[in-house]
C-alpha cells in the first residue's frame, strides 16, 4: 500500500503547548496529521489550524495510558494511511510535595504511566508496520532533565531518562530495518506546563521556536538533539564532574512545581 499523502504523521500530546506548536510546524499541503490527546475540546482548534495551513488530518481523543484503545486506533489509521513519522510527545510533570516532602504516589504513578509507559504504548502500536515496510521514523520527546536529573522532580527526571535509554535501544534495533529513531531533549519551553514550574528557567524559549528547532532535527534524522545549546553543553560538562561538584551546579535549578489542575488526587475517603 502506498500513501495518499506525501507524509503521514502521528503526534501524541497534540493538545498541549509543544504538541500544538509541532502540529502547526509540520502542517503543509500533502501532509496528514493524526492528532492524539486526552482533551477533545483542545484538539479541535489545532485541527482547524493545520487545515488552514493546507494539511489534512484528524483528531483522536485517546489517553495514551489506554494501550488497547491506542493500539486499535493506530492499526486502523495505518490501514487507511500508512504512517511515516511517529512523534511521541505526550508528557506530564510534577514535583515534590509541600515543604519539600516526597512527591505523592499519585504524581509518581501518573508520570511513570504517561511519560514512559505511554511512550512505549505509542511506539509498540506503530512499530510493527514501520518495520514491515522497512521505512519510517520514530521521534521521542525527552527533556534535558533526562540528561541530568533535577532534585525537585524525581519521577519526571527518571521517566525522561528512561525515554533516552529506550530510544537508544530502539535505534540500535530498528536501524537494520530502515527505521530511524530521533531522541529530542528540549530545555525550558513556554507552555502551560512550564508555567507551573516556579523557579529558574534559563534560556526559556517560545513553543513556536522550539517546534522549529525540533522539526529541523527530525528532518535531518538526528539521532540525538538537545537544546538550547549552551544549557545542553553545560549539562554535558557537569556530568563529567565528580557528583559532589555536579550537585553544586544544580543548586540554581531549585523549583516548586504547582499541581496540575487537570488531575485530582484520589480521595482518601473509604
Amino acid at each position: 500500500m502506498t500513501n495518499r499523502y506525501d507524509r503521514v504523521i502521528v503526534l501524541t500530546g497534540a493538545s498541549g503547548g509543544i504538541g500544538q506548536a509541532l502540529a502547526r510546524e509540520f502542517a503543509c499541503p500533502g501532509t496528514f496529521l493524526a492528532l492524539i490527546g486526552r482533551d477533545e475540546a483542545r484538539l479541535g482548534p489545532v485541527l482547524t489550524d493545520i487545515r488552514a495551513l493546507g494539511a489534512e488530518g484528524e483528531a483522536a481523543a485517546i489517553d495514551i495510558r489506554d494501550r488497547e484503545k491506542l493500539h486499535a486506533y493506530l492499526r486502523e489509521l495505518d490501514a487507511r494511511n500508512p504512517v511515516d513519522l511517529v512523534i511521541a510527545n505526550a508528557g506530564v510533570t510534577a514535583g515534590l510535595g509541600p515543604d519539600r516532602t516526597r512527591e505523592s504516589d499519585a504524581d509518581s504513578d501518573r508520570q511513570i504511566d504517561v511519560n514512559y509507559r505511554g511512550v512505549v504504548n505509542t511506539v509498540s502500536g506503530a512499530v510493527d508496520a514501520l518495520q514491515t515496510r522497512g521505512r519510517g521514523q520514530i521521534v521521542l520527546i525527552s527533556s534535558l532533565a533526562g540528561m541530568r536529573a533535577l532534585p525537585d522532580m524525581p519521577s519526571y527526571s527518571a521517566t525522561k531518562a528512561a525515554i533516552i535509554a529506550y530510544g537508544h535501544s530502539l535505534r540500535g534495533w530498528l536501524k537494520a530495518y530502515g527505521v530511524s529513531v530521533t531522541i529530542i531533549c528540549p530545555g525550558f519551553v513556554t507552555t502551560p506546563m512550564s508555567a507551573r514550574h516556579k523557579g529558574s528557567k534559563p534560556f526559556e524559549m517560545s513553543a513556536e521556536k522550539a517546534a522549529g528547532l525540533m522539526r529541523r532535527a527530525i528532518e535531518r534524522r538526528r539521532a540525538f538533539y538537545a537544546f538550547p545549546f549552551l544549557l545542553a553543553f553545560g549539562i554535558r560538562l557537569q556530568n563529567l564532574l565528580p557528583p559532589v561538584l555536579g550537585d553544586l551546579f544544580l543548586g540554581g535549578f531549585s523549583a516548586e512545581i504547582e499541581h496540575d489542575p487537570r488531575y485530582r488526587e484520589p480521595s482518601s475517603d473509604t
